[in-house]
């Protein structure tokens, strides 16, 4: 099928499957132009044959075929070009075990196949080109239930499972729009093995795009020099380009060392007429433009604060508690970066290097970004006082949670809070 820029074509094929391994006949689906096919800089710049061939990979889909179906479907095409507009207007790339939070059945049917996981093609390996390597992802359709499992353990981890559940993808991981069960419905003993991965490995998932916001109670409102807080619709000055790379090149050093570079949101966007999420970002959650190409000029100096308020709606707070216990436990750093400005929310455990929040010092900002330490005692008191995040369904907002001894405010508002731009 040809279509507009970003993918030249993406070709259709009829695979039979392999019914000694249990694999069902399917439709498979491959893009041609994430990679250089070229090698003129029409498209991608030529870098030499030893490095990626373009963004060094292609997509593919394997949808199970329906019984009497002649012709493949052409939406997995669309899908594949929502994908490849993003790679092309953001510059970020996909690795096996990234996520994508797509919010909708991915047919636009009533599906409980709404979101994605992305991992290595099972029969298509990596290519040496004239224009470099080109290795070919895997797009599978999973439900919510997968996906959340995905954000709290990671993204290899439940692909292992779907491998296991021949319903639910399989060997080859072959999406099925009908499937009605969750693998965790499927087989009850797979949430165990999920929950002992999350208490074993943590969590690989380092930071999301979020309605939040962050206010510094240690000023008055009226002080001028006051940056503490974020009005929706300014424009920050923009660092030089010597600025931000020195910026960059501190966060290499230092917060990079304990983080996976994964940056997936987790509310959907209208984008070119599809509806998602943006899709994962191979830059790093605290080197990526939240935390450097658009930080204002104020970050050249740091600022201890003495108390802050911390503002989330209500799916962006009920992270809260994998932040603590699948992150900050396991010595890592989990961020929030608004979607609806140029803040930055970063809670860091005193295990991660680099980080200008001190245990003397935990509260600390960088124009909009703020980084808060807190101490793994301090974190186990959090997870027990915010134990009903864990039950959105009893939840009335907005709700309000105060540690005034360590002068920390958390409060779950609702959207509409945030969607105000006079908030």
């Amino acid at each position: 099928l040809g279509g507009p820029d970003p993918l030249d074509y993406v070709s259709m094929y009829r695979n039979l499957g392999n019914p000694a391994l249990n694999v069902p006949e399917h439709w498979h689906y491959v893009s041609f132009g994430l990679s250089d096919l070229y090698g003129d800089n029409r498209v991608h710049e030529f870098t030499g044959t030893d490095g990626p061939s373009g963004f060094g990979f292609e997509l593919t889909f394997r949808l199970k075929r329906e019984t009497g179906e002649s012709a493949p479907p052409t939406w997995p095409a669309e899908l594949m070009q929502g994908l490849a507009r993003y790679v092309f207007q953001s510059e970020n790339t996909f690795c096996s075990g990234d996520h994508v939070s797509w919010h909708s059945p991915l047919d636009n049917s009533e599906s409980r196949i709404q979101h994605m996981l992305l991992t290595e093609d099972p029969q298509m390996q990596p290519v040496q080109t004239p224009f470099g390597v080109v290795t070919f992802l895997q797009i599978v359709g999973v439900c919510t239930e997968e996906l959340h499992a995905a954000q709290q353990w990671n993204g290899q981890g439940i692909l292992e499972l779907l491998r296991t559940v021949p319903v639910a993808g399989g060997p080859w991981l072959i999406t099925d729009m009908r499937r009605g069960e969750t693998i965790f419905e499927i087989d009850p003993h797979l949430q165990e093995r999920v929950d002992k991965g999350i208490e074993t490995d943590g969590s690989n998932l380092s930071g999301v795009s979020a309605k939040c916001a962050w206010d510094d109670l240690s000023r008055p409102p009226e002080d001028d020099e006051d940056s503490r807080s974020i009005c929706i619709g300014t424009q920050p000055r923009r660092l030089s380009g010597k600025d931000t790379e020195q910026i960059r090149e501190t966060l290499r050093r230092g917060l990079e060392i304990n983080s996976k570079p994964v940056l997936p949101p987790i509310t959907a966007q209208r984008q070119n007429g599809l509806n998602h999420d943006r899709a994962p970002s191979r830059k790093d959650s605290l080197e990526s433009e939240s935390s450097a190409a658009i930080i204002p000029h104020e970050l050249i100096r740091t600022r201890q604060l003495e108390s802050v308020h911390l503002k989330f709606n209500q799916e962006s707070g009920a992270l809260i508690p994998l932040c603590l216990r699948g992150r900050l436990l396991h010595g890592r750093h989990f961020t929030y970066k608004s979607i609806t400005g140029d803040t930055a929310i970063t809670f860091v455990s005193t295990g991660v290097e680099g980080a200008f929040a001190t245990e003397e010092h935990p509260y600390a900002a960088h124009g909009p970004w703020l980084q808060i330490l807190l101490t793994e005692e301090f974190v186990e008191r959090m997870l027990e006082d915010l134990e009903d995040l864990n039950s959105p369904e009893e939840f009335k907002l907005p709700k309000e949670y105060s540690w005034p001894e360590k002068k920390l405010k958390v409060s779950i508002l609702p959207d509409a809070v945030f969607d105000n731009p006079l908030h």
